[in-house]
């Protein structure tokens, strides 16, 4: 899958090809179009609000104002700045949806509810046989932290970390200078890796929390069911497959632990046979605003 933050991302001439055929009526050129883009505009959602229903539905209210733009596209600009900057502006301006309100807490709100949660040692053999609650754990952990962070912070570090997003093309889609883009990067950045850093056992040995030990009492309060896992499931891969490989250097060193931990969050790539996007290209209203055939 090409990585529309990347450098090297060779499929914007692609893109005008499909949104010429689909504005001339072409259907299947609009379902390749928004399927090819779908998957990074929920998982950029799915990390904005921990929840995946909740990424639905924000991918679903993008994708109907990508739609009903769509023909307003004149090609100044590339398709991809144009599109992002759509996802960036919905996801800032909308209302906070219920896992933000519920967190709405900064790093020391979310160590003092951490710390809340007694420590249960579990032997060798319990940890491994809970192996997965384990994982889940540490992965909820880790999206939890993302929401500690401003919705502006959250919106750049998902596109210009976890997306490794070139600088040139992160700044065009934040509307921000170059400089401003690398400074309020490297804020979110520091913000994280200084919680981690100071609270996170796998980041720093000397700090005392560790998953396994907090597992228990989180499964205990129904936040995590491991009938039900939220992240740790074997058809989700790994932001770290999505990255390109020939991305600007690092902005700011930070501890390699740090990166490779953010970098294994989950990313959902496969969606049912039917999606939002087959309902979009049979609605109705969709046909008669792009004619299509």
């Amino acid at each position: 899958m090409n990585n529309p933050f990347a450098a090297d991302y060779l499929t914007d001439e692609n893109d005008k090809a499909l949104i010429d055929r689909a504005t001339h009526g072409d259907k299947a050129a609009l379902e390749d179009l928004l399927k090819k883009h779908q998957p990074f505009v929920y998982n950029i959602a799915w990390k904005m609000v921990q929840n995946p229903m909740d990424a639905e539905d924000l991918a679903q209210e993008v994708m109907i104002k990508v739609i009903t733009n769509l023909a307003k596209f004149e090609g100044k600009s590339q398709f991809r700045t144009w599109l992002y900057r759509i996802v960036v502006n919905h996801f800032l301006q909308i209302q906070k949806k219920p896992r933000e309100i519920i967190a709405n807490e900064d790093f020391d709100g979310f160590a003092d509810r951490l710390a809340s949660f007694q420590d249960v040692v579990l032997s060798e053999l319990e940890q491994e046989e809970m192996k997965a609650e384990i994982r889940e754990m540490n992965l909820a952990c880790m999206s939890a932290m993302l929401l500690c962070l401003t919705r502006e912070q959250r919106m750049i570090y998902i596109i210009g970390d976890l997306f490794n997003a070139d600088h040139t093309i992160g700044a065009k889609i934040l509307n921000l200078s170059k400089d401003n883009y690398r400074k309020r990067l490297s804020r979110a950045r520091k913000d994280l890796f200084s919680f981690m850093n100071n609270k996170c056992g796998l980041v720093n040995k000397a700090n005392p929390c560790r998953c396994y030990k907090k597992v228990t009492a989180v499964m205990e309060c129904g936040n995590i069911d491991s009938k039900h896992l939220l992240f740790n499931r074997k058809e989700y891969k790994k932001f770290q497959n999505y990255i390109s490989k020939d991305t600007d250097e690092i902005l700011d060193l930070v501890e390699e632990k740090y990166h490779e931990m953010h970098y294994e969050l989950p990313y959902r790539e496969d969606f049912d046979k039917r999606t939002l996007i087959d309902d979009f290209i049979k609605d109705k209203r969709v046909v008669e605003l792009l004619n299509l055939n």
